[in-house]
């Protein structure tokens, strides 16, 4: 067993935190490890325009997966739902930790709170740089008028606090886990607004063929949220989607059942089709898979060929 690990992140408040958290479990569960962090710049971190311009699924980690490939690193962590569905073929997610809150939350200046995003004022701006948000928000409240936002959590606040912004929709996980569960104004329900495939779980990806730094990391791992979020990425793999599309998916695993929801929307948030299955865990990503087809055959195909992505059958395999 290897007693040093070089852990990649990204550089950002955050990604330190969930980096420092992964290495805080290595050692609790494997005290006898040394691990280490290295940051890596992605190209997210380095260009500033909106993510449906330079690439939106992966440029918060190809750089991260390269230092792996070339083994400058042993470990690289996500936030998964930055990470895309196909990997390389040389790498593998070798565990995912317990989810935290995958809601997303609404964020004021003012210290208040609201019911529901429904509540916010006609002409409202609001920031986020996500697809899937702008067009759920807009679905549930067209009065609003929402704005690109780029830059780390703290970046985002202070635009907000200057007055460039009325209000923010982030990621709860984020916020929580940085001690900003104060600028929370409200949790938006998952029948308002589904999360992210992914949102609020860690990913730790590492070499296919580094067998001893997997089943080091392997006590990570959650069974309830790995179940969960293999059927949600085989519902997004299904739809041949990234973070610049309005798609969204969240499940849940009550013992041995699973319970996924899934979402396609335009951009403008003229339109949604949505649905809900449930099975066994057993089949969590055949469940993603069908789900995926039931959406397109009701209109989410014609939704995502206006986004240039053709209609194809689900593989009911994945």
């Amino acid at each position: 067993m290897k007693n040093l690990l070089v852990i990649g992140s990204r550089g950002s408040k955050l990604a330190l935190w969930q980096a420092n958290w992964i290495r805080t479990l290595i050692s609790r569960f494997q005290p006898e490890v040394r691990a280490e962090i290295e940051v890596v710049k992605t190209t997210g971190d380095v260009k500033t325009e909106p993510l449906s311009v330079i690439g939106g699924k992966g440029v918060f980690t190809k750089e991260l997966e390269d230092a792996l490939l070339d083994g400058r690193i042993d470990l690289a962590v996500h936030s998964l739902k930055d990470l895309p569905t196909n990997l390389p073929d040389l790498l593998t997610i070798a565990a995912i930790c317990e989810r935290e809150d995958a809601r997303d939350a609404l964020v004021l200046r003012e210290a208040r709170t609201l019911d529901s995003v429904n509540v916010l004022p006609p002409r409202a701006l609001v920031g986020t740089s996500s697809q899937r948000r702008l067009a759920q928000l807009k679905y549930l409240h067209r009065g609003v008028v929402v704005k690109d936002l780029r830059g780390n959590v703290d970046t985002r606040l202070r635009k907000l606090d200057e007055g460039q912004y009325d209000a923010l929709i982030l990621a709860a996980a984020g916020l929580r886990r940085l001690g900003l569960e104060s600028r929370i104004s409200t949790l938006i329900t998952t029948a308002e607004m589904l999360p992210a495939v992914g949102q609020g779980a860690l990913a730790v990806e590492a070499r296919a063929n580094d067998h001893s730094t997997i089943a080091l990391v392997s006590s990570l791992n959650h069974a309830a949220t790995q179940i969960a979020c293999a059927s949600e990425r085989a519902f997004l793999r299904a739809l041949g989607g990234g973070c610049q599309l309005p798609i969204a998916g969240y499940a849940v695993v009550y013992r041995n059942e699973l319970v996924l929801e899934g979402l396609i929307a335009d951009p403008a948030g003229q339109e949604v089709v949505r649905g809900k299955l449930t099975g066994p865990t057993a089949e969590a990503e055949e469940i993603g898979s069908r789900l995926a087809h039931q959406l397109r055959s009701r209109g989410g195909d014609r939704l995502l060929g206006q986004q240039g992505i053709p209609f194809r059958q689900a593989d009911g395999g994945l």
